[in-house]
């Protein structure tokens, strides 16, 4: 049996600084989280999540999301952070058509679990859910009558990334000021909290607790 795609590396629009601020373990401009390696470009790399490398993949176009090749070999898994986070749960990008969208990622052997259909707390009406490794890709689907939604043609672009933990609560009282309050999450059982704009570290992060 073929190995299954996962992510190997994320490049981050965000300075090493901030995220040891955040309670991360920064080590050469990178932070290891689970077996996915966060490079961390700074800001004149562009905004946010710049791109992603993946392994074991069939073909790197995947409907606009910028995608390489892995650089080196699969990591064990990294140590543990000060503010409590242990892996990627799941990395969040946005879509003006799924109906696109996921055919293009299936063709390039991404595994589809599930598409979700009923309003979100944002307003959007779909989301697919693919598995990378330890990680999900949530690819959700721009709400309608919205200005990204009108351009059917525009690609899929990345916007966020959620971390785990074990105990929510710890992580609010390391991070202080810097995380917003937490509140229950759509998965029952789960609680979720952002991080506040004032961390800097480039692309929106939020933090779940483990399920």
């Amino acid at each position: 049996m073929s190995p299954r795609p996962s992510i190997a590396e994320i490049v981050v629009a965000g300075e090493p600084g901030a995220w040891s601020q955040a309670g991360f373990l920064v080590s050469g401009g990178s932070a290891l989280v689970g077996s996915v390696l966060l490079r961390l470009a700074g800001a004149e790399a562009g905004r946010g999540i710049v791109s992603w490398a993946l392994r074991d993949v069939s073909s790197r176009d995947l409907d606009g999301l910028p995608t390489t090749a892995p650089s080196d070999e699969r990591r064990t898994l990294g140590p543990a952070h000060a503010n409590g986070v242990a892996r990627l749960d799941h990395v969040v990008a946005f879509s003006p058509d799924l109906a696109r969208s996921v055919p293009a990622l299936q063709a390039a052997g991404l595994d589809l679990r599930r598409v979700r259909e009923g309003p979100t707390a944002a307003g959007a009406q779909r989301q697919a859910f693919f598995r990378l490794g330890e990680t999900l890709l949530e690819l959700v689907e721009h709400p309608p009558d919205t200005p990204a939604a009108r351009d059917p043609e525009a690609p899929s672009h990345f916007y966020g990334l959620a971390f785990l933990v074990a105990d929510l609560d710890a992580t609010a009282a390391h991070l202080g000021p810097l995380l917003g309050e937490p509140r229950d999450a759509v998965q029952p059982g789960r609680r979720i909290a952002t991080v506040r704009r004032e961390a800097a570290l480039g692309p929106p992060v939020a933090i779940m607790n483990e399920p």
